[in-house]
C-alpha cells in the first residue's frame, strides 16, 4: 500500500520556501503565513510615517494586498530587507498623496528612497532619542528639498523608479521618454541628488560649527 506524501504546512517553510511556493502556485495561505512572520515589523515601520496607529494598521492590510500581486511575478532573494523597503515606500506614496491632498491632510515630510545610498535616514528599530529624531527630520526636509530642485525628468524617473517600483520599459511608456532617456535621468538624477544632499550636509555642518 503507498501512500501519497502530503506537502508541507506553510509553517514548516522557510521565507525563501514560502515565497518560491506562493510565486509557483499562488496559494494565499502561503503568503499570509510569511507575512505574519514580519507583520510587528512592518507595523513599526508604519507607525513611524503614519499616525494614527489606525492608519499605520490600514497600511499593514493594504500593503499586503499589494505583495498578492507582486510576489507572482518578482522574484525576492532577501526577503525581510525587500519587504522593508517596500513597507517604506508604501507609507512614503500615502504621505505624497496627502500632500498633494492639500494642507488639511496634515503636515507632511516626503522622504525618498534609497537611491545608490544617498539616503541613511529612515532605518528600522530607531530609537526615540530627541536627537537623533531632530537629525532625522532635518536631513528628510534636506532631501524633499534636493529632489524638488531637479529637472522634471529626472524627479519624474526617479520618483517612478524608486518610489513606485516600476521598470525602465513601464517608466518609458507613462512619461513618454525613450528608454536611453530613461536611464539617463535616472543616472543623472541619482547623482544630481546626491551632490545636493552633500553640499546641504557640508553647509549645516559649517553652520554649526560657527555657532
Amino acid at each position: 500500500m503507498f501512500f501519497k506524501r502530503r506537502p508541507p504546512s506553510p509553517t514548516e517553510l522557510s521565507d525563501a520556501e514560502l515565497l518560491t511556493r506562493y510565486r509557483q502556485q499562488g496559494v494565499v495561505a502561503d503568503l499570509g503565513v510569511l507575512y505574519e512572520r514580519h507583520m510587528p515589523t512592518v507595523f513599526a515601520i508604519c507607525r513611524k510615517y503614519l499616525r494614527p496607529d489606525e492608519d499605520a494598521q490600514d497600511a499593514v492590510m493594504q500593503l499586503f494586498e499589494k505583495l498578492l500581486d507582486t510576489l507572482r511575478r518578482h522574484e525576492v532573494d532577501n526577503f525581510p530587507a525587500w519587504l522593508h523597503a517596500t513597507a517604506r515606500n508604501h507609507c512614503l506614496m500615502i504621505l505624497r498623496s496627502r500632500q498633494r491632498a492639500g494642507p488639511e491632510s496634515g503636515p507632511v515630510v516626503v522622504q525618498f528612497p534609497d537611491a545608490a545610498g544617498v539616503e541613511s535616514v529612515g532605518a528600522a528599530h530607531r530609537g526615540d532619542d530627541a536627537e537623533e529624531q531632530e537629525l532625522t527630520e532635518a536631513r528628510l526636509q534636506a532631501l524633499e528639498h534636493a529632489l524638488a530642485d531637479l529637472p522634471a525628468g529626472q524627479r519624474r524617473c526617479l520618483e517612478l523608479f524608486y518610489l513606485e517600483k516600476k521598470c525602465y520599459r513601464d517608466i518609458a511608456q507613462e512619461t513618454g521618454f525613450d528608454l536611453g532617456l530613461v536611464k539617463s535621468h535616472l543616472q543623472n538624477g541619482t547623482r544630481n541628488l546626491k551632490r545636493h544632499l552633500d553640499s546641504s550636509s557640508n553647509s549645516s555642518f559649517n553652520t554649526n560649527a560657527a555657532r
